[in-house]
């Protein structure tokens, strides 16, 4: 069990780090869909950040895997809790899943996942139309689903940090005093 009142300075880098990308992708997103004219630059930015972001959330969880979360307040509501552990759960899945429906949808569309000039990933799916208008269909859904998930821990952080003032939201804000544990 973690006696500590924060998260390590390696959790608290990468959920901030993170958390800018995931915003700024579901923006990209949109944009992608809403814009013809702007499409393909953001496809070019859209493709190599969702990849950083499947190899940083590998490194989170391994972070998280060594390192445990402070515990949540004792007073804190048994289904509250839960919510808060399955949310962040969810949040992971979809770390991974969105990532890898990307690569694969981009897969079966036939187009390759340029990182930069000269580097492309290898296809994970089959060339198959089918398949892509599932995957791009599921990549859609599930950036919603994302999104509403993201809005929800957002409003949980708000609500520890400015209702319950309980340090949930400062376990992830800042370090502990002295700020060298990691």
């Amino acid at each position: 069990m973690n006696t500590s009142t924060h998260f390590n300075l390696t959790a608290r880098v990468l959920h901030w780090l993170m958390a800018a990308m995931i915003l700024a992708m579901l923006f990209i997103g949109v944009g992608m869909v809403a814009s013809i004219s702007q499409r393909p630059w953001l496809i070019d930015l859209h493709r190599p950040l969702g990849i950083a972001i499947l190899l940083l959330v590998i490194v989170r969880l391994g972070n998280r895997l060594r390192h445990a979360p402070p515990p949540l307040p004792a007073d804190l509501p048994a289904w509250q809790a839960f919510a808060a552990k399955a949310s962040h759960w969810v949040l992971y899945g979809l770390m991974f899943a969105m990532p890898l429906l990307g690569w694969a949808t981009v897969s079966a569309a036939g187009y390759p996942v340029t990182m930069f000039a000269g580097f492309q990933l290898p296809p994970i799916a089959p060339h198959d139309p089918t398949l892509y208008a599932w995957l791009r269909d599921a990549h859609g859904w599930l950036a919603r689903v994302l999104f509403a998930t993201v809005l929800l821990h957002l409003s949980a952080a708000l609500y520890h940090a400015w209702v319950r003032r309980d340090g949930v939201f400062q376990a992830m804000a800042r370090g502990g005093r002295g700020g060298g544990e990691a």
